[in-house]
């Protein structure tokens, strides 16, 4: 879920879009909850090549954004 690849259809984006309110790294685990719950739409995952990235190359990601990321799991995806 974490590697900010996300392809929506349009209107499956402004069915959600009133509805968002996270603005950091836990935009993709609500993003993946709402989805999740709208009728007649298909999650897929498919395969893509990562390599990320060392501190010394530019991640800005620590612990707090993982604990984050579950907060938002848990917050969006068991409590509607």
């Amino acid at each position: 879920m974490e590697t900010c690849y996300k392809v929506f259809k349009r209107s499956t984006l402004l069915a959600i879009l009133p509805q968002l309110r996270e603005n950091r790294f836990g935009i993709e685990p609500e993003l993946t909850a709402r989805v999740a719950r709208l009728p007649d739409v298909r999650i897929r995952e498919v395969a893509v090549r990562y390599h990320g990235r060392t501190y010394h190359e530019g991640k800005k990601i620590t612990w707090r954004d993982g604990v984050r990321a579950l907060w938002c799991i848990v917050r969006y995806g068991l409590f509607r």
